[in-house]
């Protein structure tokens, strides 16, 4: 019953949470990558890495426009390597670049080389947001007729609302860690780190029904039910079933929780 005495800390804790990755994602922002923005990618790299200012100045003689060089993690433990960001580049353009790139430092290698245009750039955004979009409303309505019978005290579109709610705390903390990330280590937002919020979703949602699933089973199991007759406008006569809660709401709702915390634990982990 932890979780009803100390409900108003954990709802501090949560809130002051929310609120700072409100903070962090608004104040920082994300670093798109170039699944979102457009533009191609390079990582090169090298058994013996030239200095960063010397890539870049050879890169300035080919004439790009703008672009970026970063360090980067090599795919094995004693190379080291550069990320090279530019605007979209034409199959000329990136002969270019890899000769350049190649031509200085020891066991030059290109890792890889990505490039996606601006169009398609927007249109993945877009996607990308409408499919959070979409499966919130459909998280919602799924929520709102699961558990349209379990009655009073709690209307079945309030634990669709609550689910939201859960939902947007819990996309809100990685989405926040990953503006700092991006902020301290370059860490770029892509497709997969969609995918990853998506999945997020998806444990989310399993998880708040899970404790939801038993709050219903424990309501039906703590009330009493009677039939009650009632007359509406012009005479019809109709019934209504009144429930009557053996124990207080709060209680019966730290119970599901209590029930379902190890369950809990050992999902998320």
């Amino acid at each position: 019953m932890f979780s009803i005495i100390y409900k108003n800390v954990f709802l501090i804790i949560a809130a002051v949470i929310m609120v700072g990755s409100i903070v962090i994602v608004a104040t920082v922002g994300l670093k798109y990558g170039i699944d979102f923005t457009g533009g191609s990618l390079m990582e090169v790299s090298y058994n013996s890495a030239p200095a960063k200012d010397v890539v870049s100045a050879k890169i300035e003689t080919l004439q790009l426009g703008g672009f970026s060089v970063r360090e980067s993690g090599a795919s094995e433990s004693d190379k080291s390597g550069y990320l090279i960001r530019t605007r979209d580049l034409s199959d000329n353009e990136r002969s270019q670049l890899e000769g350049v790139v190649l031509s200085i430092g020891e066991g030059s290698h290109v890792e890889r080389f990505n490039s996606v245009g601006p169009v398609i750039g927007t249109e993945l955004k877009d996607k990308a947001i409408w499919a959070i979009v979409a499966v919130s409303i459909i998280i919602i309505l799924y929520v709102a007729y699961a558990f349209a019978g379990v009655g009073k005290p709690v209307s079945s579109w309030v634990y669709g609302g609550i689910t939201i709610l859960v939902l947007f705390h819990d996309i809100l903390v990685p989405t926040a860690m990953m503006s700092l990330l991006g902020l301290f280590r370059g860490a770029e937002v892509d497709v997969l780190f969609v995918m990853a919020l998506l999945a997020v979703l998806g444990y989310s949602v399993n998880d708040t029904i899970v404790i939801f699933d038993r709050v219903r089973e424990n309501l039906k199991a703590n009330r009493t039910e009677r039939t009650i007759k009632k007359t509406a406008a012009g005479g019809v006569v109709y019934e209504e079933t009144e429930y009557t809660l053996t124990k207080p709401f709060a209680v019966i709702v730290g119970n599901a929780v209590a029930d379902s915390l190890a369950r809990s634990i050992n999902t998320s982990f």
